[in-house]
């Protein structure tokens, strides 16, 4: 069953390059994806028979108990052999339904065919959490169907409704899932079965699978979802809408139905749920012109007497059901089909337009007759013998059951009703309209409808064949007498009286409409689509509203936000229920309190400043008060790191700085500023206090005292910082250098301003030739506008940086230092030689290109934890070698340095990345700014 559904998801990927070198004839090789499902299912009906599942197991996340779990029954039989029959016919018959140059074909292809693998999927999972991804899928697939044509503002409107409505009932059904799976320990359901709670914690579970079920399989209120999605094409419809995406709630009422008949809420919802949308459908129905939507509210009210049958919880009722599932899939899909052939012969659907078609195009008639009669329940159709087990397992109930049979006949006389009025307005010839002139429609055409017809009409003849294939699913509720039996002759019992009486009424009914004495009223109660239009236009309000509200473009209004949320949140949890230590040091040291000092009175200082620049290095004191804090700690690592953070972040505010006004406003902002000062010590003070409950509160040993102990003998290295972010918690260090790739390319495609500008991430020559004079730096172009003094430095002291930056590279996994440390110290080298020389000497100083260099240390990074993987270790496990070389001596070498030097690379690339984008790319535009105004000049 996993390799049925791989294989159509190989198909899928496929189908749009069958599609572009074959065409619409590609759709023939596509369906034998469902084809084969088909095959594989009949070749198991032996088994079907004889009452044992196919049951397969495949592991999928151990950790937590997650397996992908398949299996088989008479049930999922049905609904297999249902999927791959109908879905490859519709497959087929899409071959002559599209144009070869649809723009749009190789995707349907792709999606319907995706679409077929996961109901596949979904039928076949015994593990809910598995049949809820296939079930989601499901749901995805079939909105890109829906909105096949995105053009078409009908289009994209039906898929996002269907999509907004079968997905909120997805989300409740997993969460009955979720509530019966952890009762019994186990998400299969061939466990949890066995182990259902009880009571109110049941009922609460199965009303949250209900609303996924019935959302899904557009039942009152949400069946407004199901008429508007026929802006799908034809072949669409026919499937999602007869035999597949419908079906699915119908399938997962009668897969929970042998286990729950007996919870009186679960029959109760069903019933009248059921009741409701199969008069309120048909009753629609009647009045529709368009043969599409007819057909659509049919489905409806169909869908309806399923739920209705599979929902009453008996032995003979489930029989029925799951007859009339196998019938209701042959006859609809048969006539959407047929709409779809009708429209395309003759350029409409509507039924006021249509007359004579009957007689231009018999062959398509008889189809359509077959079909509909199976519809309508007339013998010798599957519908027929579907319908009359449907009476009889009510006929013997008490009064509810009576009550249900009353409202199942009278459904079924609306159901004749519209099935008559559907051939009438299709087939027959009407005084007064034009006759219909179809072109000819072929046999490859009429095959996929008429197979489905015969179809439908050999079920019914083989009917005592069907039961014996059917009986052991409805064999799983409890039955207190021999059950009943399909057949097409029972002899003359009160079902076959009932049925004839249905077909009487709805044969009245369609008469008493036909010749106006009788109008279907436009009314309907319950109208779930104004329902949803109101909640859709009121969730867009509020939507407005809160933007409007909150995202003003003021990035301090968004922090502060943020901030305030942290006070208010955490900071009154921690009032009210904080454990709050009773011991209290204010220091270790007295130097601590001072740097402490000059670290609030900076930030203050901050907080209060006019002008941009000032606040910028008062923030940079307030951060170099923070390295020393950590040197007085006793943390030369984090301080080193601290120290040169802060001043790469000075360099490159310096660059931001250029392009801003002097000023934060020319307006008054003495109140923000209290106001942010004021956030600023409350969220100080809740963080400290959350830090200090924490650290004191502390119960279980910190595993960080291991830290120092395995950094040795695990790492290899004596620095525990540097051991810690290369080898004991690598995996995190790899997301952060992500996070630095991701950071850097979007400040490139924010300051490049076109792709063709990427191209000067990279060292580019000038064109222009060096003046003359004395050249201190490798580029003497902008030597005049720069300080000769900081050239002579900068002259003397970049390598001697550069090489102090490998030192700390290849030092720091014993000594402070690092590959972060050690690819700041070269940006800031970097960072001199641009203040220095400006952009073309920054080009001289790094003749790269900056993305180069950030792809290369992430592969180096990457590749350091996969080839631990071929020589048996896991991802990112280093290896520690001691040798002793000749003139070196003893030499000690961990594997992860290679690691490290991924990291340096990075942030040496992202440093020169932020220089070429921040400070060059911006000079080379203020240069051509002044360039175009002096050739305006000029002229």
């Amino acid at each position: 069953m996993l390799v049925l559904v791989a294989v159509h998801a190989l198909a899928a990927v496929v189908a749009p390059g069958l599609v572009r070198r074959f065409g619409r004839r590609a759709l023939y090789a596509v369906a034998l994806a469902p084809a084969a499902t088909l095959v594989w299912a009949l070749t198991r009906t032996g088994g079907v028979r004889a009452g044992e599942p196919v049951v397969e197991t495949w592991p999928w996340v151990p950790r937590i108990g997650l397996e992908i779990a398949l299996r088989m029954g008479t049930l999922s039989w049905l609904m297999v052999v249902l999927v791959g029959g109908v879905g490859a016919l519709v497959l087929a018959y899409s071959a002559r339904y599209f144009r070869s140059d649809d723009p749009g074909l190789g995707r349907f292809a792709s999606v319907f065919v995706a679409f077929a693998g996961s109901m596949l999927g979904l039928v076949v999972s015994d593990d809910l959490l598995l049949l809820y991804v296939f079930w989601e899928l499901t749901t995805v697939f079939s909105y890109l169907l829906i909105g096949y044509d995105p053009a078409k503002r009908a289009s994209r409107r039906a898929a996002m409704q269907a999509l907004l409505v079968t997905t909120l009932g997805g989300l409740a059904m997993l969460a009955g899932f979720v509530m019966l799976g952890q009762h019994a320990g186990s998400y299969r359901w061939s466990v949890v079965a066995t182990d259902l709670p009880g009571g109110g914690y049941l009922v609460t579970a199965l009303m949250l699978i209900l609303l996924g079920a019935l959302s899904k399989s557009a039942i009152v209120p949400f069946s407004f979802w199901l008429p508007g999605a026929m802006a799908a094409p034809t072949p669409v419809s026919a499937y999602l809408h007869a035999a597949a995406m419908v079906k699915a709630g119908v399938f997962l009422v009668a897969l929970l139905g042998p286990a729950v008949a007996g919870v009186t809420a679960w029959r109760v919802v069903l019933l009248v749920a059921g009741l409701a949308t199969l008069f309120l459908g048909a009753w629609v129905a009647l009045r529709q012109t368009d043969l599409k939507l007819l057909l659509a509210y049919g489905t409806v009210s169909q869908l309806g007497l399923l739920m209705v049958v599979l929902g009453a919880g008996t032995r003979d009722a489930a029989l029925a059901g799951a007859a009339m599932v196998l019938a209701h899939a042959l006859f609809k899909a048969t006539l959407f089909l047929v709409v779809g052939i009708v429209d395309h012969t003759t350029g409409t659907r509507d039924l006021r337009e249509l007359s004579g078609l009957g007689r231009r195009a018999p062959a398509l008639a008889g189809i359509a007759v077959l079909a509909a009669a199976s519809m309508a329940g007339l013998p010798p159709m599957a519908g027929f013998v579907a319908k009359e087990a449907a009476f009889e397992a009510f006929h013997h109930g008490g009064t509810a059951d009576l009550l249900v049979l009353a409202g199942v006949v009278a459904g079924s006389a609306l159901t004749v009703a519209y099935t008559l009025r559907f051939l009438w307005g299709a087939f027959a010839t009407k005084p007064g309209v034009a006759p219909a002139d179809p072109h000819p429609a072929g046999w490859s055409f009429l095959a996929a409808p008429a197979l489905l017809a015969v179809a439908g009409l050999a079920v019914g003849v083989a009917a005592p064949a069907f039961d014996g294939l059917l009986a052991p699913y409805a064999d799983g509720f409890s039955a207190a007498e021999p059950g009943y039996h399909l057949a097409l002759w029972h002899g003359l019992t009160p079902a076959l009286g009932l049925s004839a009486l249905a077909v009487a009424v709805g044969g009245g009914l369609f008469l008493l409409l036909h010749r106006g004495r009788l109008r279907a009223s436009r009314w309907t109660p319950l109208d779930g689509a104004a329902g949803y239009e109101r909640v859709v236009a009121g969730v867009d309000r509020l939507a407005v509203e809160l933007t409007g509200a909150t995202q003003r473009g003021s990035l301090p209004f968004y922090l502060g936000i943020i901030l305030v949320v942290l006070v208010v949140l955490p900071g009154g949890a921690l009032l009210t229920g904080g454990p709050w230590p009773r011991q209290f040091r204010a220091w270790d040291t007295p130097l601590q309190a001072v740097v402490a000092a000059l670290v609030i009175v900076a930030a203050v200082m901050a907080a209060r400043a006019l002008r941009r620049l000032t606040a910028m290095i008062l923030v940079g004191v307030a951060g170099y008060g923070t390295a020393l804090m950590f040197v007085l700690h006793g943390a030369p690592d984090l301080a080193l790191t601290q120290f040169l953070v802060e001043t790469v972040t000075i360099v490159m505010f310096v660059l931001v700085l250029r392009r801003l006004p002097v000023k934060f406003s020319a307006r008054p902002i003495r109140a923000s500023r209290r106001g942010r000062i004021a956030i600023g010590i409350a969220v100080g003070a809740v963080v400290s206090g959350m830090a200090w409950v924490a650290a004191s509160g502390r119960l279980a040993t910190p595993i960080s005292d291991r830290f120092p102990d395995e950094a040795v003998s695990y790492g290899g290295g004596k620095n525990v910082v540097n051991v810690i972010l290369v080898d004991i918690r690598a995996w995190d260090t790899m997301g952060e250098i992500a996070v630095l790739v991701v950071a850097a390319t979007g400040v490139a495609s924010l300051i490049f301003r076109r792709s063709r500008d990427l191209d000067r991430r990279s060292a580019v020559p000038d064109p222009r030739p060096a003046t003359g004079g004395p050249r201190w730096l490798t580029a003497g172009f902008e030597a005049h506008r720069h300080s000769v003094i900081l050239q002579v430095v900068t002259r003397l002291l970049f390598h001697a940086i550069v090489l102090f930056s490998v030192y700390l590279l290849f030092s720091g996994h014993n000594a402070p230092g690092g590959g972060f440390a050690a690819g700041l110290v070269a940006g800031l080298a970097l960072a001199v030689r641009y203040l220095a020389g400006g952009r073309r000497e920054l080009n001289a100083a790094a003749p790269v290109d900056a993305g180069a260099v950030l792809g290369a240390g992430l592969f180096l990074a990457v590749g350091t934890g996969v080839a631990a993987m071929p020589l048996g270790g896991e991802f990112l496990q280093s290896a520690v070698l001691d040798l002793h070389l000749p003139l070196l001596g003893k030499v000690h070498f961990v594997s992860s340095v290679f690691f490290d030097v991924g990291v340096y690379l990075i942030v040496v690339g992202l440093v020169l990345d932020i220089l070429r984008s921040l400070g060059a790319e911006m000079d080379r535009q203020q240069e051509d700014a002044r360039d175009d105004v002096r050739d305006k000049e000029l002229v």
